[in-house]
C-alpha cells in the first residue's frame, strides 16, 4: 500500500512524515509530496480515499473540494473531511459514459465493442507497473482481460488475478493449478478466437470454469461463493465445461466434446471448440433452468445471448478440422471448399425457458454469431486471421450475412474479404477490409492502414485497437488516422481493451524474446 501526503509547508511536511510512519502499517510506502492543494497535479481519478487536514479545523473551500473530488477514484472512491465527530464521508460511483468488457468478446452478444464513450485518443500513460503474475504465452492466444466496476480481471496460468483498474493495485488473486496450461507456449495453434474464454464477469461475480464445473468467485474481494457442475453423470464421456457465459442472474454453459480436438496447423491441441449440450443455471440456487440437446453438434463460437434469446448454429462435426488430418504437418492444411462445409441450422432459443422460438436452415453458412441488442439484429460470418496458415479448414471467409433477430429472416448477404472477427459498433459493422451498415448491409467508407502483427480489434464507441508493429489505434472522433504508443508489443489476439474510460493493458509480450522496451500492466487514458 502506498500512501500520498501533499503539503505547502516544510513543517507540515516533517509532521506529516512523523505522524504517517509512526503508524506502523506493514508494506507502506510513505511518499510525500509539497504542492498547492488545490492544484496538486497528480493524475484524476486514481484515489481511493482522499482526506483533508485543514477540515479538521476550518471549512474547506470551493476549489479544494474541487480538487479532492478530482482525484477520487469512481466505483467506490472516497473523500472524508470535517470537524473531528462532523465528518462527511463521500462515496464516488460509477462513472457516467464508461463501459465494461465483461466476457471475452465484450459481451455475451459477441459484439467485441465496449459501450465506454469516454476513452479517446491521443493516449497518454495513466499508471503502470510490473509484472508479477504469469501469464500465458503470448503466441497461445489467452484469454483478454475483463473490466466491469472499476475491476479489472486477468487470467493467468495458475489463477486469476484482479486489480484496481484507477490505479493498478492489486485487490486480490485467486489461485487455480493449470487455469490456462493449455494456452501457454502453443504458437499459433487453436486459442481463444476457437474456444471462448474460460472465465467471464457478471454483475458483482467472477465465473471461472475448470474441469468440469464453473467457480463464482466475488468481484471485488477474491472470495469464492459457490461452484456449479455440468448435469452430466460422473462416468459421461463428455463432462468438462466447454462454454461460458452470464446473462441476467444466469450462467450458460455448454458440455464440451472431448473427442473433438481441432488444430489449423499442427497436432498440439488439448482444447475443444464443440460442445454436445448446452444449459442454464440460476446462480441463486445453483439449479438447472433448462437444458439443449442439438441433432449434431454445437460450435461455441455460433453461441451470442442478446434480444432476449440464445442464439447458435447446430452442424455436423467438420473433419477436415480434427487435429488427426494427415496432412496437420504445420506447413500445410486441408483446404475446404464452401460446397463441402456441412449445413448449418440457425437455433433460436428462449433465453429464459430454453424454448425454441425459431430456427432457419436456408444458407446456413457462418462459424460465428454476433448480436445487436439495440438494433435486433444476428450477425452471421466466418473466423478472420491475418495470416492464412492460422485458420481452421472450416472457416472458407469471404462471406457475410445478417438476420432479424425477432424472425431469422435474412435481411442481406455479401461478399467480403476481411482479416479480422467483425465487431458491432452501433448501426456499423467493422472489421479490417471493410465496413457494412448492419441493417441493410450497404459498404461504408472506411479505412484501416495497420501494420505488422496478428491479433484481433477490440473496440469501444470512439476507439478501435489492434497491435500495427505495437500498439496501434484509431480515433473514430477525430481524423487522424492510425495512431500508435510505441515500446509496447500486444499479445497475439486480444489483451487491449477500452472500458471504464481508459485503454487497459496485462503485458502482451509475455515469453516473448522481441526488443520490446516497455515490458508492463499499464493504463492509458485520453490525454489531458
Amino acid at each position: 500500500m502506498q500512501i500520498y501526503a501533499i503539503e505547502s509547508d516544510e513543517k507540515l511536511v516533517a509532521a506529516a512524515r512523523r505522524r504517517i510512519g509512526k503508524t506502523g502499517l506493514y508494506g507502506t510506502r510513505i511518499v510525500v509530496h509539497r504542492a498547492d492543494p488545490d492544484s496538486s497535479h497528480f493524475p484524476k481519478q486514481f484515489a481511493n480515499l482522499v482526506v483533508s487536514e485543514n477540515s479538521l479545523t476550518a471549512v474547506v473551500d470551493s476549489p479544494r473540494k474541487n480538487e479532492l473530488r478530482r482525484l477520487q477514484r469512481p466505483y467506490g472512491g472516497k473523500t472524508c473531511i470535517g470537524r473531528p465527530g462532523e465528518m462527511t464521508v463521500d462515496v464516488r460511483g460509477e462513472l457516467e459514459g464508461a463501459g465494461s468488457w465483461t466476457h471475452q468478446n465484450a459481451d455475451p452478444a459477441n459484439t467485441i465493442c465496449s459501450t465506454d464513450r469516454l476513452v479517446k485518443g491521443p493516449l497518454e500513460m495513466f499508471w503502470f507497473r510490473d509484472v508479477d503474475f504469469e501469464l500465458p504465452n503470448r503466441h497461445g492466444q489467452a484469454p483478454a482481460p475483463l473490466f466491469h466496476r472499476g475491476v479489472m480481471i486477468v487470467g493467468g496460468v495458475d489463477g486469476l488475478c484482479a486489480l484496481d483498474a484507477y490505479n493498478g493495485r492489486t485487490l486480490w488473486t485467486f489461485e487455480l493449478k493449470d487455469n490456462l496450461r493449455d494456452y501457454d507456449g502453443i504458437h499459433h495453434d487453436v486459442g481463444v478466437g476457437e474456444t471462448g474464454s474460460n472465465f467471464c464477469i457478471g454483475d458483482d461475480s467472477v465465473f471461472v470454469r475448470s474441469g468440469d464445473h464453473c467457480i463464482r468467485i466475488e468481484l471485488t474481494t477474491g472470495k469464492q461463493l459457490a461452484e456449479y457442475k455440468t448435469p452430466v453423470s460422473d462416468d459421461a464421456k463428455n463432462r468438462d465445461w466447454g462454454y461460458l457465459a452470464y446473462s441476467d442472474q444466469t450462467v450458460f454453459g455448454t458440455v464440451a466434446n472431448e473427442r473433438h480436438k481441432v488444430s489449423p496447423r499442427y497436432r498440439l491441441s488439448k482444447l475443444s471448440t464443440e460442445s454436445v449440450s448446452l444449459f442454464a443455471v440460476d446462480i441463486k440456487t445453483g439449479k438447472i433452468k433448462w437444458q439443449y440437446r442439438p441433432k449434431h453438434s454445437i460450435r461455441n463460437n455460433t453461441l451470442a445471448i442478446g434480444r432476449g434469446h440464445v442464439f447458435l448454429i447446430d452442424r455436423p462435426l467438420v473433419g477436415a478440422d480434427h487435429i488427426t488430418n494427415p496432412r496437420r504437418d504445420g506447413k500445410h492444411q486441408p483446404v475446404l471448399k464452401p460446397e463441402e462445409q456441412p449445413a448449418g441450422v440457425l437455433v433460436a432459443l428462449d433465453v429464459a425457458t430454453g424454448k425454441l422460438r425459431w430456427k432457419r436452415s436456408d444458407d446456413i453458412f457462418g462459424t460465428q454469431l454476433a448480436v445487436s441488442e439495440q438494433h435486433g439484429v444476428v450477425l452471421m460470418n466466418y473466423q478472420a486471421v491475418r495470416h492464412r496458415f492460422f485458420k481452421l479448414p472450416s472457416e472458407i471467409g469471404s462471406r457475410i450475412a445478417a438476420v432479424d433477430a425477432a424472425t431469422g429472416k435474412r435481411l442481406w448477404n455479401a461478399k467480403a474479404d476481411y482479416k479480422t472477427r467483425p465487431l458491432i459498433n452501433d448501426n456499423v459493422v467493422y472489421a479490417q477490409g471493410g465496413a457494412w451498415d448492419l441493417k441493410s448491409g450497404k459498404p461504408m467508407p472506411f479505412e484501416l492502414n495497420r501494420s505488422y502483427g496478428c491479433g484481433q480489434i477490440s473496440a469501444s464507441a470512439n476507439l478501435m485497437l489492434f497491435r500495427s508493429g505495437t500498439l496501434g489505434y484509431l480515433d473514430l472522433s477525430r481524423k487522424a488516422g492510425t495512431e500508435n504508443y510505441g515500446g509496447i508489443r500486444t499479445s497475439c489476439w486480444i489483451n487491449a481493451i477500452p472500458a471504464g474510460g481508459l485503454v487497459l493493458v496485462p503485458d502482451g509480450s509475455t515469453k516473448c524474446r522481441c526488443s520490446y522496451q516497455m515490458q508492463a500492466w499499464f493504463a492509458l487514458r485520453e490525454r489531458e
